[in-house]
């Protein structure tokens, strides 16, 4: 998207124009899903027209001329693209983290800055998570104080989801102090690389390559304390993790809606069954109702966590916090379960020409599988059973 397609962006003027774009883009996105996929084509037309929508810009705060739409209207929004593409699903949920990080912590001259971009349409990308460090939370990258009063990036980022399509990049670093902070560098600074070597089996178009940061420099004005976000209660993690729910429950429900279709036009019914049409096998309608239920509970579960995060926000203490944080990872831990078995199922139900490689309906399972490794249900899991048994609230942290 160029600087000036940007600055032509829609602005978002309430929740149901939001909800309303969401629909029509999604029914844009959905029939180029597949081959996009299959050719490992990014969605880079797709990611301008979203932008121009304005859908990217309706978390800016009304006070800064954004819709600042509820949590529940946002995460409907990704719901319907991720079912459409769970692909460009993806690439903006860092986006929505990081403005988030400017209206948790940035100063009103950043907001200033920072949101008019947003509005105008450009797009943040990400430079967050590290291979070969110890853990996810184990931030390598440096973010030097120079002598004139600016700062110094050098380091190697991984699954930086969104970085290659993005006009700003923020990067998750270290200071001289050991805190956390974030840098937003301009897609096109010097010492900045992106490398598109995203070669994961789903999610193939997402971009999430490597960015290498070598002396980049950054002016103090952008660089937000993003260690301060943790040092309250917060709903910074519910919020980026509720957006990965909303991916998984969109690819289960598109992976259902895919094989009704296949099952009514391509399948043929099992002899047993005594049916001219495999919709109307009996043991098939079992298993579809069987099915519907479990997307159905996922997807009442998304809705439920949203409303967390957005009657924490309205009284935030750590006890809100903790139930927002609460009700959003049994959201994901049952979103990602639901995906990955709607993808299998769906050959289940469809038969053996559903296997075929020319439908490419092992994407739903691919891209599941892909994507709920993004951070691990079992210790979110843990943090329920604490919170439930004995009251311990979740860490403080990004991921939960």
């Amino acid at each position: 998207m160029t600087a000036e397609a940007a600055t032509r962006a829609h602005v978002v003027g309430s929740e149901e124009e939001a909800l309303e774009l969401a629909r029509r883009l999604a029914a844009e996105f959905a029939p180029g899903a597949s081959e996009r996929d299959a050719q490992r084509r990014l969605p880079v037309e797709e990611l301008d027209a979203l932008s121009a929508s304005g859908l990217l810009g309706i978390t800016v705060p009304a006070a800064h001329g954004g819709a600042e739409v509820p949590t529940r209207t946002l995460v409907e929004v990704f719901r319907l693209l991720a079912a459409a593409d769970p692909n460009i699903a993806q690439i903006p949920q860092s986006h929505v983290v990081y403005v988030n990080v400017l209206r948790e912590n940035g100063t009103p001259a950043q907001q200033r800055y920072f949101f008019a971009e947003v509005l105008a349409g450009r797009r943040f990308g990400n430079a967050q998570s590290e291979s070969g460090s110890r853990n996810a939370q184990d931030i390598r990258t440096r973010l030097a104080a120079g002598p004139d009063g600016d700062f110094v990036l050098d380091g190697t980022k991984a699954y930086s989801t969104g970085a290659l399509l993005a006009h700003w990049i923020p990067v998750l670093a270290k200071d001289d102090d050991d805190a956390l902070r974030v840098a937003y560098v301009p897609s096109d600074a010097a010492g900045l690389t992106v490398v598109d070597d995203w070669g994961g089996m789903g999610q193939r178009t997402t971009a999430s390559g490597t960015v290498r940061l070598e002396q980049v420099r950054v002016p103090a004005a952008n660089v937000v304390a993003h260690h301060r976000t943790f040092e309250r209660p917060q709903l910074h993690g519910a919020l980026a993790q509720v957006l990965h729910a909303a991916i998984d429950v969109g690819i289960a429900r598109a992976a259902l809606d895919d094989a009704a279709a296949f099952v009514r036009t391509r399948s043929r019914p099992w002899a047993d069954s005594g049916v001219e049409r495999a919709g109307d096998d009996p043991l098939t309608i079992q298993r579809f109702g069987e099915l519907e239920i479990r997307v159905r509970a996922a997807e009442a579960l998304l809705d439920r966590a949203a409303a967390a995060v957005d009657e924490a926000r309205g009284d935030l203490d750590d006890d809100s916090a903790a139930a927002a944080s609460i009700a959003v990872a049994t959201a994901k831990a049952f979103a990602d379960g639901t995906a990955v078995e709607l993808g299998s199922a769906l050959f289940e139900v469809s038969g053996t020409r559903s296997s075929l490689a020319e439908t490419n309906l092992h994407r739903h399972w691919r891209n599941a599988r892909t994507h709920t490794l993004h951070d691990p249900v079992r210790w979110k899991v843990q943090h329920i059973g604490r919170y439930a048994l004995n009251g311990t609230h979740p860490p403080r942290a990004g991921q939960i």
